[in-house]
């Protein structure tokens, strides 16, 4: 058996009826050129025949006698009929057929009693396409964990027609044969190494604590810049109430060069225009409903650490951000988040991972107990949305010879908290996925057109002298 760690019990601890505590990805595919009829049917044949989920996503929980000490993994039958769906949208097979039956997919919490993930094969995609949803839970994967996971299904070569199943099997090959024996643990030999090893052990715990009391320090320090003073000083907004379990689910696409322009046109980086454009479409969004603070809204942004010991589950720390909403300027709102990010980075470079892991830790202690105790709602907001970027690939990928076209993540939401925001990086595009409460965000979809107008009018303000893209329609949801 192997124990959860800290931070995945977590969020196995704080799932609830109202708050499912999974993480999923919405992909499209076109299909090939010489795909057959039956493609979809193929596909799912060969992926039930081919198990390409590794550990943990092959065991179940077990949880002990004691339910205050954390669960376990352990072994179990994978019924594969029962993990790996086959679904079909009713006609036309559109964006908003596709994006209601997932918001249904994703509002439904896990069965408990067997491996924690799903996968839903979806065909009648208009323009000959397809899409694939698959969900898991966030105390078995992160973000980054999730992101390579989906790489190891996919190839960077169109005529590839290897399952993910076989492509997992050939890596772990290639892995195991690379892999050095581990040396045996050698027991302490006599009472002063045993003393020595405890010495040692102690010594690295209270430079980490050196190092957490440290770091609130920094962040605590800059006046405005002040990450710690801006969760503190967060206003609360209508996205920051109790939430149901039905979720909606918001996307955009926006070409990655644009965002790669503004970035070097004004030395600020892709987290911080999407930090931006966050502010922009929540500023414009808010405004309409006339409910726009007077203080700037705050992101909670999550940092992915380095995983060296290989293991699933959660290695994650974090700050929180405010994202300008109180500023009409969108090149002075991308200017004041950047000298924030950038004051943070200095700060944060300056600590250990594993210090920043159980930096994490106390971030998300508030939510764990006020989700515990079902008072999370009645307290202050630390944030007002999550807002996560990760990179998936720079290059073409693609699955048994179809063309992945977007990758748009759906992720957790807390009692309390809404709303939340993943930006995915590929090939020549930025996927915006929002996933929000079904009832504390209407009209969803409006958020993710706004962000794609705030990008519009950043260019604008870059450029004054250019000509803007005509405005959209206002959106029907």
């Amino acid at each position: 058996m192997k124990r959860l760690g800290v931070l995945d019990t977590a969020f196995l601890r704080m799932e609830s009826a109202r708050t499912p505590m999974h993480v999923g990805g919405l992909m499209t595919f076109k299909l090939p050129d010489d795909a057959p009829n039956d493609y979809l049917h193929r596909l799912t044949e060969r992926l039930r025949a081919h198990p390409f989920m590794p550990f943990p996503f092959d065991h179940k929980l077990h949880w002990p006698a004691s339910r205050a000490m954390p669960p376990a993994w352990v072994p179990t039958e994978t019924d594969l009929d029962y993990h790996i769906r086959h679904s079909a949208l009713p006609y036309p097979g559109g964006e908003r057929e596709l994006g209601v039956l997932v918001a249904r997919l994703h509002s439904h919490a896990m069965d408990f009693d067997r491996p924690l993930w799903e996968c839903h094969l979806i065909e009648g995609l208009e323009n000959n396409r397809f899409a694939f949803y698959f969900k898991a839970h966030h105390c078995a994967i992160d973000g980054m964990g999730g992101m390579q996971l989906v790489k190891t299904w996919l190839s960077p070569d169109p005529d590839d027609r290897h399952s993910p199943g076989e492509r997992l099997a050939a890596a772990n090959a290639e892995r195991a044969a690379r892999r050095r024996p581990e040396p045996p643990i050698q027991a302490p030999r006599g009472l002063h190494e045993m003393l020595e090893r405890v010495m040692t052990g102690s010594k690295v715990r209270a430079g980490t604590a050196r190092d957490i009391a440290s770091t609130f320090y920094r962040l605590s320090q800059g006046g405005e810049n002040s990450v710690i003073r801006a969760a503190l000083r967060t206003p609360r907004t209508p996205f920051n109430v109790p939430v149901t379990a039905q979720r909606r689910l918001g996307t955009q696409l926006l070409e990655r060069n644009r965002l790669s322009e503004i970035a070097h046109a004004t030395d600020t980086t892709i987290n911080d225009i999407a930090l931006s454009l966050c502010g922009g479409a929540t500023r414009r969004y808010l405004q309409e409903l006339d409910a726009l603070p007077d203080r700037p809204l705050t992101a909670s942004v999550p940092i992915g650490l380095p995983r060296t010991d290989g293991k699933p589950g959660n290695a994650v720390s974090g700050f929180v951000c405010p994202i300008g909403t109180h500023i009409p300027d969108p090149l002075l709102r991308l200017q004041r988040i950047h000298s924030i990010t950038q004051r943070t980075k200095e700060q944060m470079l300056c600590v250990s991972s594993a210090a920043l892991e159980r930096f994490g830790m106390f971030g998300i202690a508030p939510l764990m107990l006020g989700q515990l105790t079902g008072t999370l709602p009645k307290w202050p907001p630390l944030f007002n949305v999550v807002l996560s970027n990760v990179v998936a690939s720079k290059e073409r990928l693609y699955m048994m010879g179809a063309e992945l076209e977007a990758i748009y993540p759906m992720s957790i939401l807390f009692d309390g908290y809404g709303l939340n925001l993943t930006v995915v990086g590929y090939a020549d595009s930025v996927a915006v996925g929002y996933t929000g409460c079904r009832n504390a965000v209407p009209s969803l979809q409006r958020l993710a057109v706004y962000t794609g107008e705030a990008l519009d009018e950043l260019e604008g303000a870059l450029k004054p002298g250019r000509k803007r893209r005509a405005p959209r329609k206002k959106p029907q949801s």
